[in-house]
């Protein structure tokens, strides 16, 4: 499975606006864009979401996107399910899946600890290896 993909390719801007507009719903909290970070993030995530990149780069755009704070809320949820649902379409076992995702999550919600980094980037590493 080759390593560079445009992962985050199916994800338009309306899709992510959506997201989150399904996670506020949830908790009834306020959809709405920011003043400051809205626009940056639109085009920072319309200039490079379709792009080619590794898995770990993916991740690091949602994780840039997240910090821009687009949305009034659940930013940090809105991008990491972005990045699952990139994770799931992998097929990998459940164990692994649930510990990949949860890594990538960790990471763009910036919590991850420097050995989660590692664990994620050497997973991102098999990936040319794997069938």
């Amino acid at each position: 499975m080759p390593r560079v993909r445009e992962w985050l390719a199916p994800f338009t801007w309306d899709i992510v606006t959506a997201q989150n507009a399904v996670l506020c719903q949830a908790k009834h909290a306020l959809h709405k864009p920011t003043s400051d970070g809205h626009d940056r993030t639109k085009q920072l995530w319309e200039n490079q979401h379709r792009e080619a990149m590794p898995l770990d780069a993916a991740v690091d755009l949602c994780r840039r996107c997240h910090r821009l704070a687009p949305f009034c809320f659940y930013n940090g949820n809105t991008f990491a399910s972005t990045i699952a649902l990139v994770i799931k379409k992998l097929e990998l076992p459940a164990d692994r899946a649930y510990v990949v995702r949860s890594l990538a999550r960790h990471i763009v919600a910036g919590v991850a600890t420097s050995d989660e980094e590692r664990a994620f980037r050497d997973f991102c590493g098999s990936l040319d290896t794997q069938g």
